[in-house]
């Protein structure tokens, strides 16, 4: 059982949806079988769940029909059933979420029924929870389309010369359209990363309704219209500014996984346009993570991915926002996974120190890291070069060269990575060796330093400084 889809889906259920489901089992309209009972009780019995030893059937089974032989296939038919009252249960859920959809849709009954009074009264109940919902997505477009389609059905039953097909109409063509284009920014991002092909079928033809029309007061469609400009014209920076003032204006009326990937939209765009040189998108990206991130917007599954949480710290410093980047590692490590937050932490804290110009705390942390993350080792191995050299621990940096280009021998690194610590390591090398009264020598290295390639910029600007500082 433990590769089972019952198993697989009972481990996602929290304290409160196994009570009720308890609840769920205990009431004849859903279930008649007490060996399913026997079933769900054992499987959530001191963690069961979770011990494999517990969930083959042929230990199973006694708990369930403690007076019979093992018999597989009633072991499999009592699974098949419980699996099936789960997933009842989870419709059932799901449905009655979304009381809006789970309201009309009793209107519906009543007006099928030929219950008008019923019908009405709940139809102005739909209206009433329409009107006050915190949320204004596509899902709230589609509800109303969905409430205006039930209030045609019901007007039309009485033979009125006066009908809301016009609002029925415009109701479908806004949920369409926030769809499609919320749809369309989802395939574009997919196709950006997985270097996919998409044909996007009518968006010319919406994107022109969306221009002459009206429809940008929507925002549904208006935050979709410019994310999807801002990642098809990205010469046109002023496709961002109207995302960002849409965010900034409607953010508050989208579910929190949504507003998380209109954010994401939002700082791609920032993180393209920065590794184009573009210093503005610098401060752009940092405040929609710095928001994103306070509003815990951005924290998906009570978690924070490797990733972001260091490209939002090198964002941060790279403002001199130190006292932000050092109370969001403080308080937002906890998001990171439990394999990776403390070697992170250490990474981050060494960098963020290395760049406040406190050596011996940044060295303390780097000397703490260990994570099999080529990059994040080359990067940490080039702030130890540096602060040994400028400390200048001759012996230590000795040391360190030698087994730099020993563990980057032993490496598969990408290319460019590779070659660019290589020479790192080749220049520091003649740096720590050069005669510092030696001018030839110094204006030859300089030379050298100049013009090899690949180096980081911050790299060659580093080896530069030196050289101007042996005197």
């Amino acid at each position: 059982m433990k590769n089972s889809r019952l198993a697989h889906i009972l481990k996602t259920f929290s304290k409160k949806e196994v009570r009720e489901f308890s609840k769920w089992l205990d009431s004849p309209a859903h279930n008649q079988r007490e060996d399913v009972v026997l079933l769900f009780n054992f499987l959530n019995k001191r963690d069961y769940l979770y011990k494999d030893k517990f969930l083959l059937k042929e230990r199973v089974f006694p708990e369930v029909y403690p007076k019979e032989t093992y018999d597989d296939a009633k072991m499999r038919q009592v699974i098949f059933f419980l699996l099936k009252q789960v997933e009842n249960f989870l419709i059932y859920r799901e449905l009655m979420e979304d009381e809006v959809r789970s309201k009309t849709t009793l209107a519906s009954v009543y007006r099928k029924r030929h219950l008008d009074k019923s019908c009405e009264k709940t139809l102005r109940i739909v209206e009433d929870l329409q009107e006050k919902h915190p949320f204004r997505n596509e899902q709230f477009l589609r509800n109303d389309y969905l409430l205006q389609r039930e209030k045609y059905g019901y007007l039309s039953g009485f033979q009125r010369t006066t009908l809301n097909l016009q609002e029925t109409s415009e109701a479908l063509d806004a949920t369409f359209i926030a769809d499609k284009l919320r749809q369309s920014c989802l395939m574009l991002s997919h196709q950006n990363v997985f270097k996919t092909e998409y044909q996007i079928g009518l968006l010319t033809e919406i994107l022109n309704y969306v221009e002459q029309k009206d429809a940008l007061k929507i925002p549904a469609i208006s935050i979709y219209y410019y994310g999807y400009k801002t990642m098809t014209d990205q010469e046109n920076d002023e496709h961002f500014f109207f995302l960002k003032k849409e965010i900034n204006s409607h953010g508050q009326i989208f579910p929190e996984f949504e507003i998380r990937n209109i954010y994401l939209m939002a700082i791609n765009y920032c993180i393209k346009k920065m590794n184009t040189g573009n210093k503005l998108f610098i401060r752009e990206a940092f405040e929609l993570f710095k928001t994103g991130f306070n509003k815990q917007f951005l924290i998906e599954n009570k978690t924070i991915s490797k990733a972001t949480f260091l490209n939002v710290n090198i964002i941060g410093i790279q403002l001199g926002e130190f006292d932000w980047v050092k109370n969001f590692i403080q308080n937002f490590q906890q998001y990171l996974e439990p394999r990776y937050q403390e070697n992170i932490v250490n990474y981050s804290f060494g960098h963020f120190y290395y760049e406040k110009g406190d050596y011996d705390k940044s060295m303390g942390h780097l000397m703490q890291y260990e994570i099999d993350d080529i990059l994040l080792n080359l990067n940490s191995k080039s702030m130890l070069i540096k602060m040994y050299y400028e400390q200048e621990e001759f012996d230590a940096l000795e040391s360190l060269l030698n087994s730099s280009t020993t563990y980057l021998a032993r490496k598969k690194v990408i290319g460019y990575h590779k070659a660019g610590f290589s020479n790192l390591l080749k220049l520091a090398k003649k740096l720590l060796k050069i005669n510092p009264y030696d001018k030839l020598a110094k204006k030859k290295l300089k030379v050298e330093v100049e013009n090899t390639n690949p180096l980081t910029p911050s790299n060659r600007n580093w080896l530069l400084l030196q050289l101007e500082n042996l005197r």
